[in-house]
């Protein structure tokens, strides 16, 4: 498989890692948007939100959790976003599901809502 992601997962690519477990990882956007910027990922290859199956729904669960607690690390647990882009015509760029932990922005920053 062809996959950026699958590829940081098999350790086959570098990525700065934040967090890391038997099923999710998180590590540092190459090109961040915010202040802080981490991608969070199944280590189970899911393309997107819009193809996921039933079974995949606790690992996505956990990378909630994984992302309040990273939230939590950073100091940004009280004005955080999260989000995933599904399908390439809404963004998503890398076709193996990861979602984007932003935060860290000042009082008065335009962070694009």
């Amino acid at each position: 498989m062809d996959c950026v992601f699958c590829k940081i997962v098999a350790g086959e690519l570098p990525a700065k890692k934040e967090y890391e477990d038997e099923e999710v990882v998180a590590f540092w956007d190459l090109h961040p948007k915010a202040p802080i910027h981490l991608l969070i990922i199944p280590k189970v290859h899911i393309e997107s939100l819009g193809l996921m199956k039933e079974e995949d729904a606790r690992v996505l669960g956990k990378i909630q959790w994984v992302a309040r607690t990273l939230a939590e690390k950073m100091k940004i647990e009280d004005a955080f976003r999260l989000s995933a882009n599904s399908g390439s015509g809404a963004g998503q760029v890398v076709p193996h599901l990861h979602y984007h932990l932003t935060g860290g922005w000042r009082k008065g920053d335009n962070i694009g809502i």
